[in-house]
C-alpha cells in the first residue's frame, strides 16, 4: 500500500507561509534555554493586584464561554479618558484573543480578493499575513532611518483605487517610533482624500518615554468612522500570554469583526476577562511607575550599547525596541568593562 502524503494535500495559502526569524528564534531559545532577544515581551513578573483577580476567577469557576460586557465598558472608558473620543461599549468594542486575533479579525471583515493594504515597514510579520489571508496585497512603504522619518509622498503614493486600509502602529514596533501629532495629521489627510480606512496597532500605547504622548489616530477629525483601533492586555500589563485584546470601531465594522472573531475563537479566555476588568481599572500610578521603569531599561541599555561601541542613532520613544548600527570592529576579548 502506498503511503499518503500530507504535503500534497497542502494548500498553496499554507505553502506560502513559514515561520519568521523572531518566531524560529523564540522557539530555538526556549530549546537550549537561552535568553531570548528576539521577541517582544517581558521577562518579570505581572502586577500582583490582576494576578490575584485571574486565580480569584478561576476559583470561582469561570471556565466556560464567556463574554463579559464590562471589560468592554472599562475599554471604552479608558479610550474615551485617554483619547476624547466617545465609544458605545455595547456596538463598538469586541475582545478578542490578543491584539493578534483582534487585527486578523479587522482585516478579515474588510479586505476581499485584491484588496490592498499598506503596511509602513518595518513591520510586525503578522500584519503581511492576515493580509495575505485575506486574499488582500500588503503594499510596502518604508520608514526613512536612521529616524525613521515618513515620507509623505511616498505614502501618497502608495494608497491607489485599491486600497482598502492603511495600517498604523505606534508606538512602533520595531524601531521605537511614536508617530507625532503632525504626521498623523498627514496620515488622516491621505486616509480622507483617498477614502480608504485605517487600522490601527496601539499595544504600546502605556510605553512612551521622554514625556512622548502616544495619540490614537481615531482621535483625528473624520477619523473615528473610518478607524479600528486594535490592542491588548499584554505589554501594558506583562501578560502576553493571557491573550485579552480588542478591536474599537464604528458599529457597523464591528458588527462584522464580532462575527469574524466568533467564527474563529468564539471567546477570549473567561478567567483573564475576569482579571481584565481589575486590570483596567489600574490607578495612574501604576501607568506612571511603568513608563518610568521602562524608561530606565532603556537608558540602560542605550548607554550600555554606545559605550560598547555600537551606534545608537535614534533612542526609542516607545514600546520596548532599539535599533543599533553595529560598530566597525567589537571585540569581546576584554569583558572587565561589562556591567555586572
Amino acid at each position: 500500500m502506498q503511503g499518503f502524503d500530507c504535503q500534497n494535500v497542502l494548500s498553496r495559502r499554507a505553502r506560502s507561509f513559514k515561520l519568521s526569524p523572531i518566531q524560529q528564534l523564540s522557539l530555538l531559545a526556549q530549546r537550549c534555554n537561552a535568553i531570548n532577544l528576539a521577541e517582544g515581551f517581558p521577562d518579570f513578573p505581572a502586577p500582583l493586584h490582576i494576578k490575584e483577580a485571574a486565580v480569584a476567577a478561576i476559583t470561582a469557576d469561570f471556565n466556560q464561554y464567556r463574554h463579559v460586557q464590562g471589560v468592554c465598558e472599562k475599554v471604552a472608558s479608558a479610550f474615551e479618558m485617554a483619547h476624547g473620543v466617545k465609544v458605545d461599549p455595547a456596538t463598538e468594542v469586541t475582545l478578542c484573543c490578543g491584539q493578534s486575533e483582534a487585527l486578523a479579525a479587522a482585516i478579515l471583515a474588510v479586505v476581499e480578493a485584491n484588496d490592498e493594504v499598506v503596511i509602513l515597514e518595518p513591520a510586525y510579520d503578522t500584519y503581511e499575513a492576515c493580509t495575505i489571508l485575506a486574499g488582500g496585497k500588503p503594499v510596502f512603504v518604508s520608514l526613512d532611518p536612521p529616524f525613521w522619518s515618513l515620507d509623505l509622498k511616498k505614502l501618497d503614493a502608495a494608497i491607489g483605487p485599491k486600497t482598502k486600509a492603511v495600517i498604523i502602529n505606534s508606538p512602533h514596533n520595531p524601531t521605537g517610533k511614536v508617530f507625532s501629532k503632525v504626521e498623523l495629521a498627514d496620515i488622516t489627510n491621505l486616509c480622507c482624500k483617498h477614502g480608504c480606512l485605517a487600522i490601527t496597532d496601539e499595544v504600546y500605547e502605556h510605553i512612551t518615554f521622554d514625556d512622548v504622548k502616544h495619540v490614537s489616530l481615531a482621535s483625528f477629525p473624520g477619523m473615528k468612522e473610518r478607524t479600528i483601533v486594535t490592542s491588548s492586555l499584554s505589554k501594558t500589563f506583562g501578560v502576553t500570554g493571557w491573550r485579552i485584546g480588542w478591536a474599537i470601531a464604528p458599529s457597523a465594522l464591528t458588527s462584522a469583526i464580532q462575527i469574524i472573531h466568533t467564527k474563529l475563537t468564539d471567546s477570549a479566555p473567561a478567567p483573564f476577562q475576569e482579571a481584565a476588568l481589575t486590570a483596567l481599572q489600574s490607578c495612574p500610578d501604576f501607568y506612571k511607575s511603568l513608563k518610568q521603569e521602562y524608561q530606565f531599561r532603556r537608558d540602560y541599555v542605550c548607554n550600555f550599547l554606545n559605550d560598547f561601541g555600537f551606534i545608537v542613532h535614534f533612542r526609542p520613544q516607545g514600546s520596548f525596541f532599539v535599533f543599533v548600527e553595529l560598530p566597525s570592529e567589537v571585540r569581546f576579548d576584554d569583558v572587565s568593562s561589562l556591567p555586572d
